[in-house]
C-alpha cells in the first residue's frame, strides 16, 4: 500500500517555512503531505488524512467573541480549515489540530476560545518561544496519553488563545501547570486531536512524531476500510 496522503494547511504568511517541517514529520510517520490553502485545491474525499496547522488568529465571528487590535486575520483560511474539519468529520478522516489547528478544530465542531487566556489562567506561565519549556500534563484515560504516555510532557507555546467551552464531542486531554487546555480529542471516531503546541518543532523528541505517528496510523486503517468496502461492492455487484 501506498503512504497515506495527509492535506496540511498552512499560513499564507508563514507556511513556506513550516510546511517542510510539517512534511518531514508527516514523512518520518510513514505518510505522504500535500500543502494546502487558501486558493489552493483542498478536496477532503482525495486524502487519507488532514493536518490544520498553526499560524493566524481565528476571527472571533466565528465563535461570537470580538476582535482585539493585535489580531492577525485570514478570513479565507478560516473559511476552508473550518469546512475541511466538517467535511473530515462527515467522511471519517482523521484530523490534527496544531495550535491554531488545535483552536479550529474547537471553533468548528461549536467550541469557543479565550482570547485572552493568560489574564484568564494567571497560574499558567507564558513562553513564546519554539524551544520546550512548558510543562503539560496528559490526563488519563485519553488518546493522547495512549499516544505520548502518562509523564509530564516538555513542549514548546507560541499561543495567546486557547480553547475555551468545547465543541461538540470533544475532551480535554491535556493541561498545563495553570488549568489552561492545551490538548483537545474526540472520544469516538474519526480520530480528532489537537495539540497548543509545535510538535513539529520538535522533531528530534520520540514523543511528538508519536502523534505524527497516529495521525498517520489513523489515515492508513481508514484507507484500509474504505477499500474493504469498495471491494466488497465489486464481488456483490
Amino acid at each position: 500500500m501506498t503512504r497515506p496522503l495527509i492535506g496540511v494547511t498552512t499560513s499564507s504568511r508563514s507556511g513556506w517555512r513550516i510546511f517542510p517541517l510539517v512534511a518531514a514529520n508527516i514523512w518520518l510517520a510513514g505518510g505522504r503531505a500535500v500543502r494546502w490553502g487558501a486558493g489552493r485545491p483542498a478536496d477532503v474525499a482525495a486524502i487519507d488524512g488532514i493536518i490544520i496547522g498553526g499560524g493566524d488568529d481565528i476571527s472571533p465571528d466565528l465563535y461570537g467573541g470580538e476582535i482585539v487590535a493585535s489580531a492577525r486575520l485570514d478570513p479565507a483560511r478560516d473559511a476552508l480549515e473550518r469546512r475541511l474539519v466538517g467535511e473530515a468529520m462527515d467522511q471519517g478522516k482523521p484530523v490534527l489540530g496544531i495550535c491554531r489547528g488545535s483552536q479550529m478544530l474547537n471553533v468548528a465542531l461549536g467550541g469557543t476560545l479565550d482570547q485572552d487566556a493568560y489574564a484568564t489562567f494567571t497560574g499558567s506561565r507564558f513562553y513564546k518561544t519554539i524551544l520546550p519549556r512548558k510543562s503539560v500534563r496528559v490526563l488519563p484515560g485519553t488518546r493522547l496519553m495512549d499516544i505520548a504516555g502518562p509523564e509530564v510532557m516538555k513542549v514548546n507555546a507560541l499561543h495567546t488563545q486557547a480553547v475555551a467551552r468545547l465543541g461538540d464531542g470533544l475532551r480535554v486531554a491535556a493541561r498545563d501547570q495553570g488549568q489552561m487546555i492545551q490538548a483537545i480529542e474526540r472520544f469516538s471516531d474519526p480520530f480528532a486531536l489537537g495539540v497548543q503546541w509545535h510538535p513539529e518543532h520538535l522533531i528530534y523528541a520520540h514523543r511528538q512524531r508519536a502523534i505524527f505517528r497516529a495521525l498517520v496510523a489513523a489515515a492508513a486503517a481508514g484507507r484500509r476500510r474504505e477499500n474493504q468496502i469498495e471491494a466488497a461492492e465489486r464481488a456483490a455487484a
